[in-house]
Formats: structure tokens, sequence, C-alpha cells
């Protein structure tokens, strides 16, 4: 009956990893255009897809578990050295200033 032996799966995989961060992350992407964050999934969703299908689950997986490592260099290496806070992204002044957008939120 169920089978995680098919594309679907690493489907599911991607969309819970990208459910699960837009939950608990979400707030540090608050001015992000929606545009970039729905091509994000999907350019993502297509990578892990093809490789996947061409390479094998193992790869997509190991593909998927690198691209965690960039945000562990980000968060723990760039933004302190910046003096933002990587886990809070506190002060919010300094990391709106990092991202390039505007702190006035009423505009």
């Amino acid at each position: 009956m169920w089978s995680t032996q098919t594309l679907w799966f690493e489907v599911s995989v991607v969309t819970v990893f990208f459910l699960l961060g837009n939950i608990y992350f979400g707030h540090f992407e608050e001015r992000t255009p929606k545009w970039r964050k729905v091509t994000k999934y999907a350019l993502t969703l297509a990578i892990t897809a093809a490789v996947s299908s061409y390479a094998g689950r193992v790869y997509a997986f190991g593909l998927l578990g690198l691209s965690v490592l960039p945000i562990i260099y980000i968060h723990g290496i760039i933004l302190p050295g910046k003096g933002i806070n990587g886990w809070t992204g506190e002060p919010k002044g300094r990391y709106y200033d990092f991202r390039g957008w505007d702190k006035d939120i009423f505009k």
C-alpha cells in the first residue's frame, strides 16, 4: 500500500523541510518577496528530484544534507562577526541592514 521507493518520497521530504523551515524560521524572511520563496522551493525540489532520478536517493539526500553547511556557516560565523545573534537575528536593526531591508516597517 505505502511505498517509499517512489520519487514522491523525496518530494515529501523536501516539502516538509521547507514547511518546518517556514514555521520556525519564517520570521527571519519577513521581507523576502513571495516569488523568491516559491522559486527557492521549486528549484530545490527540481534539483532534488533530478539528482534522485539520475544519481539515486542517497545522493539526493546527501545534497540536501550538504545544503545545511552554508546555513551553519552564515549563522555561526558571518552573522556573529557582524554583531548579529545567529540564532535570534538581534539586534533587528543590524540584521535589516545586513539583508538590505528598510527598517521602517510602516511604509
